[in-house]
């Protein structure tokens, strides 16, 4: 029944891909016209190799955040030295934002002393990976927190002016030059690395895409001032809904039991936080129902236990009497002695969940191309057979630690692009990983707007 309730034939994905393209037109259309955001970034410039020099960033996106150093020298085909520390944000800290800011500004002051002394004053890139209504490049108010992340006082503040403040107050000559969230940076560092590059998708703890739209197709962009005929729109897609989603009463138990019933629909299938908490439900009800668990069955009732780096060993368990699921049945969910039956259905249920969150991110990326004419419909609309156009070459960067720590979800995804594209489209769609994508492509995005100021907006990186 559960396997039915998530089934995901092409014929139902195209369908998907055809409800998020409807929703990014309405989306562009008007603010609160769709469930997606479509969120304009105010970022017409990426880089392009052209950049040089040192940067910093700053990656904010959970409960801990990363500092770090890029140097890139100039038409070089790789950044060419990069420092990156992590830190824990203590539980104490969460507050105020002032307590927030002022700890994350200091851990950069203290880094920047480390690596380029006292008085450094260096480009500031900062990812801030929440939904924010951009008001520059340098500069947006968070509209609300996601993944179960929450600093009270902070939604509507300018977050860049809460960490520039933070940076004054420690003595830091530092101020933030590019705001951007963690799709912007894997954007920006996948152009960087790849002309092609049109897209930005992250598949880790939460979930999200980015693109290049034109700016002609941007309805609720007029007036906006801009240097070029592109624009970089975060779509906010883990908040994208369609009746066509295969929703199961697990994913409902799912969503009363989160902070933000009713939001992020497309993220609780798909992302990480969500999936071992899914497979946990179907586990319960399995065992209220049934004696395959025998007695020791009651952390199965602890919400959020079977966590989703378990739900992925014990997928990638290959071996004869599956002993690492035995393993995490045993010492993680105090199951003992779960015979070999009930643990190859305890691989199928969580085979299951994966599979349908692999299969639903690929139709995600499917509607960005279709949204731009790069997933081949329009090519063979209007071919007549004798002037075939060929497809473009398209590169979508990809982040986040599903698809490049899961073997498993990464070949349900790539299979899901190539039955929905079709194998001669697929083969000109590119997805490409980007390691540490936020963070670098942040300090990559600081060096263009620089430059950017240096020259009074002209030439830093490329106009799209």
């Amino acid at each position: 029944e559960f396997e039915e309730g998530c089934a995901t034939p092409p014929a139902r994905l195209r369908q998907v891909v055809d409800a998020m393209v409807v929703e990014m037109h309405a989306g562009l259309a008007s603010d609160g016209g769709s469930k997606l955001k479509m969120l304009l970034t105010l970022v017409d410039a990426l880089p392009n190799g052209d950049e040089e020099g040192v940067c910093y960033a700053i990656d904010l996106g959970g409960m801990d955040f990363r500092v770090l150093r890029v140097e890139i020298d100039v038409g070089s085909t790789a950044v060419i030295n990069q420092r990156v520390e992590t830190h824990a944000i203590p539980e104490e800290l969460m507050g105020t934002s002032q307590d927030l800011f002022n700890f994350v500004a200091l851990t950069l002051k203290n880094f920047v002393e480390r690596e380029d002394g006292k008085d450094a004053q260096k480009p500031l890139g900062f990812t801030f990976s929440f939904p924010v209504r951009q008001n520059s490049v340098s500069s947006g108010s968070l509209i609300r927190w996601t993944k179960g992340f929450s600093v009270g006082d902070t939604v509507g503040k300018d977050v860049s002016q809460c960490l520039d403040e933070a940076l004054a107050r420690c003595g830091s000559n530092m101020r933030v030059t590019a705001l951007v969230n963690d799709t912007v940076g894997t954007l920006a560092l996948g152009h960087y690395y790849y002309k092609d590059t049109v897209a930005a998708v992250i598949i880790g703890a939460g979930t999200n895409a980015c693109y290049i739209e034109r700016i002609d197709a941007i309805i609720k962009s007029q007036g906006l001032p801009t240097n070029s005929g592109g624009m970089v729109v975060n779509m906010e897609w883990g908040n994208f809904w369609s009746s066509h989603l295969p929703r199961t009463p697990y994913d409902i138990s799912l969503d009363d039991e989160t902070q933000n019933r009713n939001d992020q629909g497309f993220e609780k299938m798909i992302s990480g936080i969500y999936l071992g908490e899914i497979a946990r439900l179907v586990l319960q009800r399995m065992a209220q129902e049934s004696d395959i668990f025998g007695d020791g069955a009651e952390s199965l009732s602890t919400p959020f236990i079977l966590s989703t780096p378990y739900l992925a060993a014990i997928c990638e368990d290959d071996s004869q009497d599956l002993s690492e699921v035995r393993r995490i049945l045993q010492e993680h969910l105090k199951i003992p002695n779960a015979p070999l039956k009930t643990r190859r259905l305890v691989v199928k249920i969580c085979d299951i969940v994966t599979h349908r969150a692999a299969r639903l991110a690929a139709a995600g990326i499917v509607g960005i191309l279709k949204k731009l004419g790069r997933d081949g419909s329009a090519s063979a609309a209007s071919s007549s057979g004798r002037m075939r156009e060929q497809p473009k070459e398209t590169v979508v960067a990809i982040e986040g630690s599903l698809y490049q720590e899961y073997p498993v979800f990464k070949e349900y995804l790539d299979e899901a692009l190539v039955e929905i594209l079709g194998e001669e489209v697929a083969r000109t769609v590119t997805l490409r990983v980007m390691v540490d994508g936020p963070g670098t492509g942040a300090a990559l995005m600081a060096a263009v707007h620089s430059s950017n100021r240096q020259q009074q907006g002209g030439g830093g990186g490329g106009t799209i």
